[in-house]
């Protein structure tokens, strides 16, 4: 098992404020719970991330990753598609979770973007070349739309050579 930490206040808002959720007429065979998980698992399918053995689970402000996902570029991406959501403080890969290709043998490398940090800095930090940026721009698609749009808060893959 493993749990990735991320910045609960930062991200995208999936969920709506809290006022929100009360205001809002409540679906009889549906929970707040249930209604998040809807939101994630409907995020996850719009990047292109979900898979049918692939199954979330939300505690709290945890969400639990089980299942299996294609390949491990797959599983970190989402790792981060979930952790990056505003309200979602850490995320955990569920015993026996995974992918279907054998995990390498290192680590995944993640980086939280710093105020005032480029995609420039950040390659410079972790693959010695600012101009390999590109190259961290990718490893985060789809969930970086432009290079430019990164944010304080937010958890990055960071490739391996």
């Amino acid at each position: 098992m493993a749990i990735w930490d991320f910045v609960k206040d930062a991200g995208k808002s999936l969920f709506g404020s809290e006022a929100e959720a009360q205001e809002a007429p409540a679906q009889p065979a549906q929970s707040d719970t249930d209604r998040k998980v809807a939101a994630l698992k409907a995020e996850l399918s719009a990047l292109g991330l979900t898979g049918k053995d692939v199954h979330l689970t939300l505690r709290g402000d945890t969400v639990v990753i089980s299942g299996k996902a294609r390949d491990q570029e797959t599983l970190e991406k989402l790792i981060l598609a979930v952790g990056n959501i505003k309200g979602i403080a850490h995320v955990e890969l569920a015993d026996g979770a995974g992918s279907e290709t054998p995990a390498p043998s290192t680590q995944p490398v993640f980086h939280t973007v710093q105020k005032g940090e480029t995609l420039s800095a950040i390659a410079q930090k972790y693959l010695g070349k600012a101009n390999r940026y590109p190259e961290i721009f990718e490893a985060n698609k789809p969930m970086l739309s432009h290079p430019d749009k990164i944010y304080p808060g937010q958890t990055l893959r960071i490739p391996q050579a």
